[in-house]
């Protein structure tokens, strides 16, 4: 009897010891995510203010009350959000943080106006030290004015930057007994006028003579010819380009003034003075104060006390950062009524 069952041959197909499939990476890869997440915010809490908690704790009380909220988020380095009244169905919540925020800002607001006025004074004369550096850059680059840098003279005194041009023996900056100009001083004027045009400080002009008489007529004389000669240089620096509204000031002071008081006869003592004048100083000339009432006359050239700038232990900076740092002159000017001349 033929046999026809049909012979069945199993083959078992053996795999590489140790291997068991890829799912044990997902889930390894899901919980390395999870830590991530655990440990990302555990540092947000330890890194949250005690305000940005608050907020925290109100969302999750109340998600309504801020959905008109300032920012999308509940912690946002651009600002914080900030409950909605009228949506919240929670008041008590943004209570204390309302009054906290009330609390910084009555602090933030509470300034005390003589340290604020010190400031003030103490940014405007850093400005005033750039402006004189910036002169004195200049005037060392300058060919034409590194010749008469013995007859120009700063300091920086209670009412401003000033700047002294003098007259030497054998280089007077007017002729004789007259208002009209030297050519060279006219050169120095226009030199020196963009630089103090770049600031908005207004300026005062004052004219100095010695304690020669003037020998002319008998109805004019030294203060006469030393308010001439201050008005000329006006003149001259409107026609540079300067402003004509921020010149302050225009006066002549003859020999009452003495640059060299042991030397009446001295030449130096014929000068021009030039004055960038601090807001302070400006306000007493033209008789405002802050409070509105009218201020006791002021000398410019009258301040006894004076700091001479530009000490050996100041540090010079380079003329490029320089004129970069004097972009901070840029800024509003303070409007005053122009007295009439």
């Amino acid at each position: 009897m033929e046999n026809n069952q049909p012979i069945i041959v199993k083959r078992v197909k053996k795999t590489a010891a140790g291997h068991h499939g890829g799912a044990w990476k997902i889930a390894f890869a899901d919980f390395a995510t999870a830590m991530m997440a655990f440990f990302l915010v555990m540092w947000l809490m330890s890194s949250a203010s005690p305000e940005q908690k608050k907020l925290i704790s109100g969302y999750f009380k109340d998600p309504i009350g801020f959905s008109e909220s300032a920012s999308p988020y509940v912690i946002d380095l651009g600002g914080s959000p900030t409950p909605s009244p009228e949506r919240t169905l929670n008041p008590e919540v943004q209570e204390p943080i309302d009054n906290e925020r009330s609390d910084n800002e009555a602090e933030q607001g509470a300034i005390d106006p003589q340290q604020a006025e010190a400031l003030a004074e103490e940014v405007e004369r850093e400005r005033l030290e750039l402006l004189l550096q910036e002169l004195q850059n200049k005037v060392e680059e300058d060919p034409q004015l590194q010749r008469f840098k013995d007859q120009i003279l700063f300091e920086i005194t209670q009412d401003g930057l000033r700047i002294q041009i003098v007259d030497a023996a054998n280089r007077p900056m007017f002729d004789l007994g007259s208002a009209r100009l030297q050519p060279y001083f006219e050169d120095i004027l226009l030199a020196l006028v963009d630089t103090i045009g770049a600031v908005p400080n207004k300026v005062s002009i004052s004219g100095h003579t010695d304690a020669k008489p003037f020998a002319g007529r008998g109805d004019f004389g030294n203060w006469e010819l030393s308010a001439d000669r201050a008005n000329a240089a006006r003149r001259v620096l409107v026609a540079g380009g300067y402003d004509e509204e921020r010149v302050a000031r225009v006066v002549g002071y003859a020999s009452s003034a003495l640059f060299d008081r042991a030397e009446p006869l001295n030449p130096i003592n014929r000068r021009i003075d030039i004055t960038v004048l601090t807001k302070k100083a400006q306000r007493a000339i033209e008789g405002e104060q802050q409070g509105g009432e009218p201020a006791a006359p002021s000398s410019v050239e009258g301040a006894e006390s004076s700091t001479e700038a530009g000490s050996p232990d100041e540090a010079a900076l380079p003329a490029q950062e320089l004129r970069q740092r004097l972009n901070i002159f840029e800024d509003g000017v303070l409007q005053f009524d122009q007295p009439g001349e």
